[in-house]
């Protein structure tokens, strides 16, 4: 019997050293520490305010006005948060917010992107002009009177239009979106024509869903910005109380406790006189306020927060 001597190839020899990312040399030590100490540092110093701000929130309020409370409640208590939460308007307020900020996300990056579609394609001759009206528009703004009298003449006082209809497009998230849609390779689009898809069937259906992240980030500025805005529910609704804005509401309360001084009894109607009328002070309610106005987009933003780097450098790259 013969046997066959087969050749087994040399054992591959493993090294941890040989790995260059296991090779910790005294720079990259130094480097790191460095690095880590500086994030850390700067995180401390990022979410510091939030916990001092809650921490306030949950003191009790003549204790607040001493000052020196840190991350920790020194008096815990929760009547700040009694006086907001017991204000006869606050649930409607907030269900009217809610909406507004829907339709105004829906439709501006509807109404937005669309423009922006358009005055992305190279055979659109007049892209170039239109583009600069909408760029002029950003530095040139008429003013808060003539707007006031737009939205008068357009019979939109006291209604729900007034909320989203001035905010159909903006020019900087048209640059934005159109900037992105740019640097799509012809390509896609002459592959679509050629499957027979007309212009609205693009971009509905092959630009948007490639625009995800830069859609995530525009519509995200577009929700804090209109979340946070009480100046025009103060400007257009403010007469009529069905159409009233969580923001509002609370900057009414927050200035009626400031004139008070410290009882906000008076300024939260039947709220803190069925507590007794316990005191509270301006800088305690200010707090609670504050964090009754941030939970709602602190709890959005996880969710497109792995949109958020690739879609905000978009327009570093090609303009």
């Amino acid at each position: 019997m013969s046997s066959t001597l087969v050749a087994k190839p040399p054992a591959r020899r493993t090294s941890r050293n040989s790995s260059p990312r296991h090779k910790w040399t005294i720079e990259r030590i130094i480097f790191t520490t460095l690095n880590t100490t500086f994030l850390l540092a700067l995180a401390a110093l990022m979410i510091y305010p939030l916990l001092n701000t809650l921490a306030i929130s949950l003191n009790d309020g003549s204790d607040a006005v001493r000052g020196g409370i840190g991350i920790w409640p020194r008096v815990f208590s929760l009547q700040n948060y009694k006086v907001v939460f017991n204000m006869h308007t606050i649930y409607q307020a907030f269900f009217i917010s809610v909406l507004k900020t829907v339709v105004v996300v829906a439709t501006n990056l509807f109404f937005t992107s669309m423009l922006a579609y358009a005055l992305s394609r190279k055979d659109f001759i007049f892209r170039r002009s239109i583009t600069l009206i909408f760029v002029l528009t950003m530095y040139f703004d008429a003013g808060l009177i003539p707007n006031y009298l737009l939205i008068k003449d357009l019979g939109m006082l006291n209604s729900f239009q007034a909320y989203w209809v001035p905010t159909i497009i903006s020019a900087f998230n048209l640059i934005i979106l159109r900037t992105y849609m740019k640097s799509i390779p012809d390509e896609i689009y002459e592959s679509a024509r050629m499957d027979g898809a007309g212009e609205f069937r693009t971009w509905w259906q092959i630009v948007m869903p490639l625009c995800k992240p830069t859609l995530a980030v525009v519509g995200l500025f577009v929700a804090v910005g209109s979340w946070n805005s009480w100046l025009d529910t103060l400007l257009y609704n403010s007469g009529d109380p069905a159409l009233t804005t969580l923001q509002y509401e609370l900057q009414k309360l927050l200035a009626n406790s400031m004139n008070a001084g410290v009882n906000v009894a008076s300024s939260a109607g039947n709220a803190a006189g069925a507590h007794g009328g316990q005191i509270t002070t301006p800088i305690a309610l200010r707090s609670a306020i504050a964090m009754v106005a941030a939970v709602p987009i602190l709890f959005v933003y996880p969710f497109l927060q792995k949109h958020f780097v690739s879609g905000l450098m978009i327009g570093s790259v090609k303009g």
